[in-house]
């Protein structure tokens, strides 16, 4: 129903791609919490960080379904940091450039990220707010041909070894939501520093809080219209509610692969676990939660590939899908007994990175909120125009 023979070989040319070039370094990147430039480069050589990008640029412009084997193929190797850095950068740093760079922009900053060799983060959240996007304190005053900012930001993926960040700032701060703009900066530009955050899961990501002391940029740097930063912001918040979704499903599918293979070998009171009832019944129900999630996920993709605007759909789908990937894996971890508590097991692993699920992207209780309002109040929320 959604993916085609074309779409069945670039999954498995991925995953063979992934268990050679990716797989051997896992274990190193999630010890260092650094990624090794080569396999950036290694992803653009084989149009991996185009695969949604237009042609123009040296994308591939394929439909939303690659995408979706990307992420979930991402998953099944099990970091979900590795993960984090690959779609963060495609598809949150690139998307704005994408959408709101200019030609120059494009050609200065997407095209080598298409090409792996600049790597880029969004910078959105701040230390003050996270899921109040409207109250961020970051500043972008007009200086002549310049903007100056000033602020700080955090939980930022890719936040200290990516080449140039994506910033929302406040170019009139007595607007709430008129008043945001979207700028590219370079690393490199003075007053910029990162700090490198120690984190539960996702250790193989660098995710770092942010600062900006009185960084001069030039105006040719904003991104699309001063003052539409808010719509842009929640424009794409529909796109990267779908991918949480659909990273959740992925995982959550793999742990219950990971699981029977295990019950399939291992032997308790004579007889191999899996003939056990009450497991059984364990996996039957688990079996059933993604599989609601992922068909339901698809049936998203299919309609934001048609250009339907999916905010409510895709925050359904992040709520839902977090929470059940949560209780899968950790459901997962009890079948394998002691082993799934041991970090040379993946359940271990998995568990600490899918927590991020229900809190990265928007909080659970900040999607309900939104979802409370367009189904109670009915709130309509519309593309930037």
């Amino acid at each position: 129903m959604y993916f085609t023979e074309e779409h069945e070989s670039f999954r498995k040319s991925f995953r063979d791609f992934l268990q050679k070039e990716v797989v051997p370094h896992i274990d190193k990147w999630e010890e260092t919490g650094t990624i090794d430039r080569f396999i950036w480069e290694k992803f653009g050589e084989m149009g991996y960080f185009g695969l949604n990008q237009p042609e123009e640029y040296g994308g591939l412009d394929l439909d939303l379904f690659y995408t979706v084997i990307f992420l979930e193929e991402l998953q099944r190797i099990n970091s979900g940091g590795f993960a984090a850095a690959m779609w963060a950068h495609a598809y949150l740093a690139m998307t704005h450039l994408k959408k709101e760079g200019d030609d120059r922009i494009k050609r200065k900053y997407l095209t080598p990220s298409i090409d792996g060799k600049m790597i880029g983060c969004l910078c959105i959240t701040e230390p003050f707010g996270g899921s109040d996007v409207a109250g961020m304190r970051t500043t972008a005053v007009k200086d002549g041909d310049n903007y100056i900012i000033n602020g700080s930001k955090t939980f930022i993926t890719n936040g200290v070894y990516s080449d140039y960040l994506i910033v929302a700032a406040k170019t009139n701060p007595e607007d709430k939501h008129k008043g945001m703009s979207i700028f590219v900066i370079d690393r490199d530009t003075k007053g910029v520093s990162a700090t490198k955050l120690d984190k539960l899961g996702w250790r193989a990501s660098d995710t770092g809080e942010i600062a900006f002391d009185n960084v001069v940029i030039p105006k040719e740097n904003l991104m699309g219209e001063e003052g539409k930063g808010f719509p842009y912001i929640m424009q794409h918040f529909a796109l990267e509610r779908l991918i949480m979704g659909v990273n959740a499903h992925a995982r959550a599918e793999y742990a219950v692969e990971y699981a029977l293979e295990y019950m399939n070998e291992r032997e308790a009171f004579g007889k191999k676990i899996n003939k056990f009832q009450a497991l059984r019944h364990t996996i039957a129900e688990m079996a059933s939660k993604v599989d609601m999630c992922k068909e339901y996920n698809y049936s998203i993709t299919k309609r934001l590939n048609n250009g339907q605007y999916v905010v409510k759909e895709a925050s359904m789908s992040k709520l839902l899908s977090t929470k059940m990937a949560d209780e899968v894996i950790y459901d997962a971890l009890q079948l394998l007994g002691g082993y799934g508590y041991m970090e040379e097991y993946p359940l271990a692993r998995m568990f600490r990175d899918s927590r991020l699920g229900p809190i990265g992207g928007g909080t659970s209780e900040i999607l309900k909120e939104i979802i409370a309002k367009m189904i109670i109040d009915k709130k309509e929320y519309k593309p930037a125009t």
